[in-house]
C-alpha cells in the first residue's frame, strides 16, 4: 500500500551509511508498523504518511523515482545530509506538499521548471547545494510560496520579474550566486515581502526606490553586488525593518539628517565600503535599538554625534577608514554593551579614559590605530580589558608607556550576536579579519 506496507520499498539500502542504518535500526525494522519508524508522521485515518523528517542523519545517496509514490506526503526534510544527484522529476506526483527542505545537501542539476505542479508549496528551501541554470519562470504559477531560499548555490541569469506575482511570499532569499543584472521593480509587488535577501551576486543598477514600498520588510540585505546610485529615502521609511544591509557596493550620496526618525526598531545598518559622503545624521540616536553600526569605508567627513543617550543597545560600531575630525566621542564609548570598535584612521584629539575597562565591560574588538591627535596614558587603560582578544592601537601619540603593538588572530566571540543579525556580522567580521592582515603584511 503506497505510504504504509510498501513505504520500505522507497527507502534505498545505499541511504543506509550514515549515523543511523535505516533498513536495520530498530527504528526502521520492517517488523514495526512504518507510521512509528523515525521521523515518519502517517495521517490519522488512512495511515498514509503524510510527513517524513530525514534531517540530520548523515544520510547519503540519491533521491529514488519512486518516492514520488508518497502522494499523500505533506511535509518532506531531508536537509543537512549528504544526498546528491538531481531531484527525479517523480516528485511532481506529490501534489499535497506543502513543505520541501532540501538543504545543506549536494543535489545538482538544474533548478526544476517542474516544480510548479506542486502547486499547494508554501516552504521551499534549496539553499547550499550545487544548483545550476536559471530560477524558473515557471515559479510564478507557485501562488501559495511564503518561502523560497536558493541561498548559496551557483544559479545564473536575472531574477525573473514574474516572481514578483506571487502575492503571498514573504522569504526571498537568493544569497550567493551568479546572478547578474538589475533587482527587478516588479518585486515590489510583492508586497507581504518580509525578508529580501539578494546579497553576493553580481548585480548591476540602482536600487528601486520602489523597494521601499515594501511596508512589511524586516530584513533587506543586497551586501557585496555591484549597485550604483543613491540610497532610495524611502527605505529610510518602512516602519517596520530591522536590518538594513547594502555593505560593499557602489553606492554613493547622503544619508538623510533625519534617518531614524521612521526607523523605531531598527538593529542593525551595515553600509560599510561604498562611497556615501557627508556627515553622520545627528539624530542617530533616535534608533534606539540599534545594535551594529557599520559605516566604515566610505567618505564620510565631519564630527561624529554624540549620541550616547539612547543607543544603549549598541554592540557593534564600526565608523573606521573615513574622514572624522573633533574629538573622540566619549559618549558613544561610554555604552557597556560594546564588543567592537573600530575609528580607524581619523583626525581625532583626546584622550581614552583610564577607566575604560570598567566603561566598557564586554570589548571584545578595538580598533583605534592613526588617530592623529588621539593622546593618553593607557598603562592601566587597555590592561585590564579582560575580555579584549585583538586591539590595533599603532600610530598613535600615547605617552606614558612605550607600546609592543601583537598582533592577534580572530577568535570566535564568546558573546554570540543575536540570531537575527548573526549571518550580517560574521561577514563583518571577515571584512576586519582582511583589514588586520593587510595591514600586517605592511607592518612586516
Amino acid at each position: 500500500m503506497v505510504g504504509n506496507v510498501l513505504f520500505s520499498d522507497y527507502i534505498p539500502n545505499t541511504w543506509a551509511v550514515g549515523k543511523y542504518r535505516i533498513s536495520s535500526s530498530e527504528s526502521w525494522s520492517p517488523a514495526t508498523s512504518v507510521c512509528h519508524w523515525m521521523g515518519v508522521t502517517c495521517c490519522s485515518r488512512r495511515q498514509r504518511v503524510k510527513s517524513l523528517n530525514l534531517s540530520n542523519m548523515t544520510l547519503m545517496g540519491r533521491i529514488p523515482r519512486d518516492f514520488g509514490n508518497l502522494t499523500f506526503i505533506v511535509s518532506l526534510d531531508m536537509g543537512s545530509n549528504n544526498f546528491y544527484g538531481n531531484l527525479p522529476q517523480q516528485m511532481t506526483y506529490m501534489r499535497r506538499l506543502k513543505f520541501l527542505n532540501l538543504r545543506d545537501n549536494n543535489f545538482r542539476g538544474e533548478v526544476p521548471s517542474w516544480f510548479w505542479f506542486l502547486h499547494q508549496l508554501h516552504f521551499l528551501n534549496l539553499r547550499n547545494n550545487s544548483f545550476t541554470g536559471f530560477i524558473p519562470s515557471s515559479f510564478s504559477n507557485l501562488s501559495t510560496l511564503e518561502t523560497l531560499n536558493l541561498n548559496f548555490n551557483s544559479i545564473e541569469g536575472q531574477i525573473p520579474k514574474v516572481i514578483g506575482s506571487l502575492i503571498n511570499l514573504r522569504v526571498l532569499n537568493l544569497r550567493g550566486n551568479k546572478l547578474i543584472g538589475s533587482i527587478p521593480l516588479s518585486l515590489s509587488n510583492a508586497s507581504g515581502l518580509d525578508t529580501l535577501d539578494i546579497s553576493f551576486n553580481s548585480l548591476q543598477g540602482n536600487i528601486p526606490e520602489e523597494i521601499g514600498n515594501l511596508h512589511n520588510m524586516k530584513v533587506l540585505s543586497i551586501q557585496d553586488n555591484k549597485l550604483t546610485g543613491s540610497i532610495p529615502l524611502t527605505i529610510f521609511n518602512s516602519s517596520r525593518i530591522e536590518f538594513i544591509a547594502f555593505a560593499r557596493n557602489s553606492l554613493s550620496g547622503y544619508l538623510p539628517n533625519g534617518l531614524c526618525n521612521d526607523l523605531p526598531i531598527l538593529k542593525g545598518l551595515y553600509l560599510s565600503d561604498n562611497k556615501l559622503h557627508g556627515h553622520i545624521p545627528t539624530r542617530l540616536s533616535n534608533c534606539s535599538q540599534l545594535q551594529v553600526l557599520s559605516l566604515s569605508e566610505d567618505d564620510f567627513t565631519g564630527e561624529i554625534p554624540k549620541a550616547k543617550s539612547n543607543l544603549i543597545e549598541l554592540e557593534k560600531l564600526d565608523l573606521g577608514y573615513n574622514s572624522f575630525s573633533g574629538s573622540l566621542p566619549m559618549e558613544l564609548l561610554d555604552i557597556s554593551g560594546l564588543i567592537l570598535i573600530d575609528l580607524t584612521d581619523h583626525n581625532l584629539s583626546g584622550s581614552l579614559p583610564p577607566n575604560m575597562c570598567s566603561i566598557l565591560p564586554n570589548i571584545e574588538e578595538l580598533f583605534l590605530n592613526n588617530l592623529t591627535n588621539l593622546i593618553r596614558i593607557i598603562r592601566h587603560s587597555i590592561s585590564n580589558c579582560s575580555k579584549l582578544t585583538i586591539h590595533e592601537l599603532a600610530d598613535n601619540k600615547f605617552i606614558g608607556l612605550k607600546l609592543n603593538i601583537s598582533w592577534y588572530i580572530f577568535q570566535p566571540s564568546k558573546r554570540h550576536p543575536s540570531s537575527l543579525y548573526r549571518e550580517f556580522f560574521h561577514v563583518s567580521y571577515k571584512v576586519l579579519r582582511r583589514k588586520l592582515q593587510n595591514k600586517r603584511a605592511n607592518f612586516k
